[in-house]
């Protein structure tokens, strides 16, 4: 006959607890980072409206840098998300 391996390691409830709480914490964090971009890109029509005009170059360098940061932010955000969606992992050899 042959042996069957054994069943994978159960985690520990606290650590699942801990887990689906990351797992929360990232998703709200892709539900804000539009509204943060939405904001931050507002943010040159308020500085044209509290005083005098800024530079377009200034304002253009600062859209070109939120727009980048947004990109990186997304990008870090989905690896999050993927690597919580694929759950905790227990101890042993990964696949």
């Amino acid at each position: 006959m042959t042996e069957r391996p054994p069943p994978p390691p159960v985690p520990d409830p606290e650590e699942l607890s801990r887990a689906d709480d990351r797992r929360r914490r990232v998703h709200d964090a892709a539900r804000i980072l539009p509204l943060l971009g939405v904001v931050l890109f507002a943010l040159p029509v308020l500085w044209a409206a509290s005083g005098p005009p800024a530079s377009s170059a200034r304002s253009g360098l600062y859209i070109f840098a939120v727009w980048a940061l947004l990109i990186v932010a997304a990008r870090a955000l989905a690896y999050a998300l993927s690597r919580a969606e694929r759950g905790p992992r227990g101890p042993g050899p990964s696949p």
